[in-house]
């Protein structure tokens, strides 16, 4: 089978066998579920309930003001107990809306189908996607609809759905690909209407075969579709290295995709923007991996948004090992959690718990100068000399030094023989460059 690729990268174990099998199992409902009001890149939302007041499964409960924002729903049936300032597994305290499930899981009448694709309009489709509130749910969390929404200046021609999935461990988005393919392709032409744009793809990863095949049989008739076989390679799943290897075209330092005329979607936002029109229900649960070596039974659950961790990992047996380290998303880019009783948002893709003598591998000793980080970065940084400058809080010349350019995949702090947080520091480097722009 023939693959396409990018430089740099490296080949992490794919450690994906506990789940990669392992149907989608749907969860069971929680007794309260913690909402928080801002889960996606942008503006967070204003709530439009009281405490008290009674809600039904996807009625909105959170309004987007701003362009760059997100609608947020009820995910259960029940009562509003309280509208308060808790912890986000993104580690930030947000204004949250917690319901007290009444059991009943009673929709919210205004959950209405969008109607037939051929008979929507651009802007009807995307007026949908925003109501739904749905977001990229890869972990990016940007708002579905205005990156659907370019500039005039901008032409589009191309739309590649992303199914790498090259982070370890997860296998959701695999899942969706093999349980929810016909989604996925509806939800493709769908985009392409409401961006108008005549080509689509779909990029999976080579390790993932039978998902590869299941695409191909399924757009075999379609002239203006066509499913790429990527080389197994991480992170082949980040935006600029897809569109490399899919249409050779590089995205410019500091640039967006648009810049090369091209949207990238996640499958499994795909695949839910496909519910959004055709049942009219918005966002208010995913797909997701709960796995690791402290996880006594592996599974990909379909969970409702602002369940807690703990509930997710009991439905998973619990603990077979001392939990060393819980981080929601992958060990490559995922963020590692302070508790289990953060919520489930839209950008969690999985909840890996490593036991406690394997997160002792990780602990940080001094740098060699062996210059590994520097060969794998895909986007050509230099990762220790910007840890350097954060670790020192010399931002301007972390600045200089393009470390906004960062696409935070970790595979610098991955290959690092001293397990140097590299990722981390460039993190805090690119945070405090941007505070200080929007200060000025």
């Amino acid at each position: 089978m023939k693959t396409v690729t990018f430089k740099g990268g490296v080949h992490p174990p794919h450690v994906k066998h506990a789940t990669e099998h392992k149907k989608i199992e749907r969860a069971q409902l929680p007794p309260k579920v913690y909402i928080p009001l801002q889960q996606h890149i942008g503006a967070p939302c204003k709530p439009v309930v009281g405490v008290g007041d009674e809600v039904k499964t996807g009625q909105k409960i959170g309004e987007a003001e701003s362009f760059v924002s997100a609608p947020v729903h009820a995910s259960v049936s029940g009562k509003v107990v309280s509208i308060e300032t808790l912890p986000h597994p993104v580690g930030a305290n947000v204004l949250t809306v917690v319901i007290e499930s009444d059991g009943k899981d009673e929709l919210s009448e205004d959950i209405k189908p969008g109607g037939d694709l051929e008979s929507l309009t651009p802007e009807d489709i995307k007026k949908i996607i925003r109501e739904a509130g749905i977001v990229g749910m890869g972990g990016a969390a940007f708002p579905t609809q205005v990156k659907l929404s370019p500039p005039p200046d901008k032409k589009i021609d191309t739309i590649i759905i992303n199914g790498a999935e090259c982070e370890p461990y997860l296998t959701a988005d695999h899942r969706v690909m093999l349980e929810h393919s016909e989604d996925i392709l509806f939800g493709l032409k769908a985009i392409m209407k409401a961006v108008g744009v005549e080509k689509g793809y779909v990029g999976i990863e080579n390790n993932k075969p039978d998902a590869i095949k299941k695409m191909q049989e399924l757009v075999k008739d379609e002239n203006n579709i066509e499913v790429v076989a990527l080389h197994t390679k991480y992170p082949q799943g980040g935006e600029k290295q897809l569109i490399y290897a899919i249409t050779g075209r590089e995205v410019p330092s500091g640039g967006l995709p648009m810049e090369v005329g091209v949207i990238v979607q996640n499958v499994g936002t795909t695949a839910m923007i496909a519910k959004a029109i055709k049942t009219g229900m918005p966002l208010i649960e995913r797909v997701l991996t709960v796995t690791g070596s402290a996880i006594a039974e592996p599974k990909n659950l379909l969970v409702r948004i602002g369940t807690p961790f703990r509930e997710v990992i009991q439905q998973c047996g619990g603990f077979k090992q001392t939990p060393g380290k819980v981080i929601m998303g992958g060990p490559m880019m995922g963020l590692a959690q302070a508790s289990i009783d953060v919520p489930v948002v839209k950008g969690t893709s999985g909840i890996l718990v490593l036991s406690k003598d394997e997160a002792k591998q990780y602990q940080e000793r001094p740098c060699i100068k062996c210059a590994r980080c520097v060969d794998a970065c895909p986007v050509y940084l230099l990762p220790t000399r910007l840890s350097h400058f954060a670790q020192h809080g010399m931002w301007d010349e972390a600045e200089d030094y393009n470390a906004l350019d960062c696409i935070e995949c970790g595979s610098c702090s991955f290959v690092c023989p001293s397990k140097i947080p590299l990722v981390q520091r460039i993190r805090l480097a690119k945070s405090q460059i941007l505070d200080r722009r929007k200060k000025k």
